[in-house]
This record gives structure tokens, sequence and C-alpha cells, in this order.
């Protein structure tokens, strides 16, 4: 018997595992492709200040707490593992094309100082300074220095050996529901039929969270949905980008995230399709030309993936982090664009949670019961 089962292996799960196992908690985590979701497509930025959004203020709080964890985060999995994963602190430039492009920077910029984030205009030339590679057709930049990135996939494959190493059992099992006695969870059961008891479950499925919790007794809807993001990875980037690059390109949104060894991520639609895994022609081809646009060598570069993957959506762009209103699940995601940066805070959480009863009181704003 575990002490706690987590339902989901990518980022978000394994961190809350990896935590729990720290506490000298049993866990289990379920699931039949670790990392294989959200995470194995993310780009790995970790930008609140660049990303930050009109009204999402609380969001915005949150996300700059995980990212100050951060590094000493990624330090003790480097520790465990004995090899670097990549954090990249060179910073974010946001680069704009024309004047409704630098219009709606300033307006971003406007918005950033007067809740005092750190940002700073540039003229085209010094973008350019800071990284040669963009066009000279660029209209100006917004320079984050501390919005930063890392390589998803590593940063999954280390946290998936720190977790063993500490304890973690990972099944590539999938789940057909939660188990319950007299209204609360008591485990799951696998679709061999298998049992696996635990007075916890974390429910940490990503897009597929609802699907688990769907017609649990006394379960409210998880309101999580599938936000459809097609995405590319190009090769022999060597040297091309210091840092993260966000781009708006005559209105038009993508980002171009360097990582490892010449490798590049060029990113990615928001569609609400639901569960369509399609990778379409037209949205490989936008990709492409608004990120040669920004940096015109990537015209050179091979392509080597293209994929899409389903980002969690809640209606309110907040995660859904506690007690889930049945004793015993938990819930520990509708992250968004945010999965890769929330890992650590989100964990953490999680974990106190589970080993004291008490939700730290900065995590209320996301408490799945809010507004209700």
């Amino acid at each position: 018997m575990s002490d706690v089962v987590v339902a989901g292996g990518g980022l978000i799960g394994m961190t809350v595992a990896w935590r729990c196992a720290q506490r000298q908690m049993a866990v289990t985590v379920v699931d039949p492709d670790p990392g294989g979701g959200a995470s194995y497509a993310a780009a790995g930025m970790l930008a609140p200040v660049a990303e930050v959004t009109y009204g999402e203020e609380a969001l915005l709080e949150l996300c700059r707490t995980s990212l100050q964890r951060f590094p000493a985060f990624v330090e003790e999995v480097e520790e465990v593992v004995g090899y670097d994963l990549g954090l990249r602190t060179a910073g974010t430039l946001v680069v704009g094309f024309d004047e409704d492009d630098m219009r709606a920077l300033d307006d971003l910029r406007t918005y950033q100082e007067e809740l005092g984030l750190d940002v700073q205009r540039l003229t085209p030339g010094q973008a350019r300074r800071a990284e040669p590679s963009l066009t000279t057709r660029l209209r100006g930049a917004l320079a984050v220095a501390g919005d930063h990135s890392i390589d998803a996939r590593a940063l999954h494959a280390a946290l998936t050996v720190a977790a063993e190493k500490a304890g973690v059992q990972v099944l590539r099992s999938s789940i057909a529901a939660v188990s319950m006695d007299r209204g609360r969870a008591t485990g799951v059961t696998l679709t061999d039929g298998t049992e696996l008891a635990a007075p916890t479950v974390v429910a940490a499925l990503g897009a597929r969270t609802a699907v688990l919790t769907a017609g649990l007794a006394g379960m409210p809807d998880v309101p999580v949905r599938p936000v459809k993001g097609q995405i590319l990875r190009l090769a022999g980037a060597e040297d091309m980008l210091r840092g993260t690059v966000r781009a708006l390109v005559r209105g038009r949104q993508v980002y171009l995230v360097p990582y490892g060894r010449g490798g590049l991520i060029v990113g990615a639609t928001v569609e609400d399709r639901g569960f369509d895994a399609t990778v379409t022609a037209g949205a490989v081809h936008d990709l492409l030309r608004d990120a040669i646009d920004a940096v015109p060598a990537v015209t050179e570069l091979e392509l080597v993936e293209t994929l899409s993957r389903w980002r969690p959506g809640t209606p309110d762009n907040v995660p859904l982090i506690g007690p889930s209103g049945v004793p015993g699940l938990v819930l520990a995601t509708g992250h968004y664009r945010n999965g890769v940066l929330l890992s650590p805070i989100t964990a953490d959480i999680v974990a106190e949670l589970v080993a004291t009863g008490t939700l730290p009181d900065f995590a209320t704003p996301f408490r799945p019961d809010r507004g209700r």
C-alpha cells in the first residue's frame, strides 16, 4: 500500500511525487507514458513577466515565486543525476515589426511597469546587439532579463531518476477509476483490474484530469479543457540565439526557444479543438513563416519534429491546486501555459497539504473550489 498515488507522470505529477517521497511517504506514480503529454511538447519557457496578462495578478505572483525557487530546484535535481540540465538565464526579448506591434508592446510595458516588473524598452539596434540573428526589419523590443528557459524533456527525465532514487514507484499503466469507499478516495483501479490502495490520490493528469474525476460521488465538475498547441523542433541552431525570442509579427505571436546543443523550439498555436492531435500544414507554415521573419537564419535549419499536445486550460487560466471536494483526492492540474514554471511551487503546495492537511495561505487563490 502506498501513502500517495499520483495519477499522471508529467512534470507536475513527477515533481509532486518526488517532494512527497522526500517527506518519507511511499509514493506510486501511474501513467502509461510518463512525460509524454504536455510536458513532452513544452518549450520550457520560465517567463512570468513576458507572459503577464491583464487581470491575472495572482497567477503572476505564483509564477514569480516559483521562478525564484527554480535555480535551487534545478540544482537539487542536478546533484541527484550528476549532469547539467541546461537552465538558460540569458533572458527574453519581445520584439515587434510594425507600428501596431509596437503599440501593443508599449501597452504591455506600461502594465508591466505598473506592477513593478523589470522590463526595458530597446531600440532595433540595441535588440540586435543583444541577439545578432534578429532581422534588421524589427521596429523595437522589450528586454526581460529575469525570464529564463529550460529543456523540459531533460528536466522530466532527470526528475524521473530523482523520484525513483527517492523511492517513488512508477507504473506504466492506465487508471480506469478512482476507488471510493463511503465518500472518500481510497486509491485507484487500473484498467487491468489491479487495485492500488492509498489514503491520498493526487490527480495530475493535465488536460485529461476531468476524465478521471467525472462521475465521482460528491465531486464537482473539474473545469479543465484541452487547448491544443502545435509546435516545431529544429536542429542546427548552434549560437543562433542566447535566450528566448518572443515575436509579435504584424499581430501574430511566435516564440523561438533555444535548447540543448543547437536545438530550437518554435511555437505554438492555441486551438480550442478538443483532443485533436492533427499536425496541420497550415500551422507548420505559419509558425515557420513568422519565425523566419523574426530570425531569417531559421530558413537554413533542419526541421526535425512536428507535434501537437494539449495544454490543460481553465476558465480563468489559473491552475487548480488543493482539495478537490472529495476527501482523499487532491487536484494539481489546469496549469495551461505554465506547467514547467509552476512545477516546483505546485509540488511544494501539494506535499505540504498531503503531509499536514494544511494548504499554505498564498495558495488560497488557486483552490479548486474558488468561486463556488
